[in-house]
């Protein structure tokens, strides 16, 4: 089955009132990843998709998604796929492609239904595209590797970019994701936003038990989301997003807008968040 929800996007004068409740039934999304089904948010920042298929050894087929208006999600989309599980399948426009642990499918506009098999469990965004670009299986060694940040300042990590101006074509869709190294916790911190932009974070590789303190908000009226394992949260483009975890984890971002340039950023000094 497919469950679809939407989320209307708010104003940074609306978001600094908003209680925990309200921040969470705004921006978390939970629920994803369920044995056997396709779950997914329609983000109406820059109409991002943003769910899971988890076809758990069976067949599960991505097709008509009511939001979107059209008769197949991606007649007028771009996706992009992550597998966080084991390796699985997933067969567009009559390829199959065999998906391990940490890759990445780039799937062009107008490919059709999508069918999702094996024991993957995929994280999948999709954005509204203006041109077709051909589907494209990016493997982790294909993948742009930048390393940043340092064990003094708790935040050296690795981040891989897959779907990337560098890498693959793609309409607006960037997508990746950033490992930390052991005893490293934040990421993205000093913070920024991009206002052309929006974007969303999913946290994974987490024990049961661990958190992560996803910081947002505008910079001068900074909230927090406690997000558990495999749990998404979405970013407008006036928000910082950054996270410190209590223990290690991998966040896969993934950005949507006018720019597809990564370094597109504004930058906030640390003395000027409140």
């Amino acid at each position: 089955m497919t469950a679809t929800t939407t989320r209307h996007a708010i104003d940074p004068a609306t978001a600094k009132d908003l209680d925990t409740e309200g921040l969470r039934a705004h921006f978390h999304v939970g629920g994803l990843f369920r044995p056997g089904e396709a779950t997914f948010v329609y983000s109406h920042y820059d109409r991002l998709l943003i769910g899971s298929v988890v076809p758990d050894g069976g067949t599960l087929t991505l097709d008509r998604v009511a939001e979107t208006g059209t008769e197949s999600f991606l007649d007028r989309r771009e996706a992009g796929i992550l597998n966080i599980g084991e390796a699985g399948q997933v067969r567009v426009a009559g390829e199959t492609h065999e998906i391990a642990t940490g890759e990445i499918l780039y799937v062009g506009r107008g490919a059709g239904p999508v069918e999702f098999s094996g024991a993957g469990r995929f994280y999948v965004l999709s954005a509204p595209a203006h041109a077709t670009h051909p589907t494209r299986l990016v493997r982790l060694a294909d993948a742009r590797r930048v390393e940043l940040g340092s064990s003094q300042e708790a935040n050296e990590r690795v981040i891989l970019q897959f779907l990337h101006p560098d890498v693959v074509d793609t309409c607006q869709l960037v997508m990746g994701y950033t490992q930390l190294a052991p005893g490293s916790v934040w990421n993205t911190m000093p913070a920024h936003t991009h206002d052309r932009r929006m974007e969303a974070y999913l946290y994974f590789d987490m024990s049961p038990e661990a958190r992560v303190m996803h910081f947002m908000g505008a910079p001068d009226q900074t909230r927090h989301i406690v997000m558990g394992n495999e749990e998404a949260v979405i970013s407008p483009p006036w928000s910082i997003h950054s996270g410190c975890g209590t223990g290690a984890y991998t966040f896969c971002w993934a950005m949507a807008g006018d720019n597809v340039d990564f370094t597109d950023m504004d930058m906030v000094a640390m003395e000027d968040l409140r």
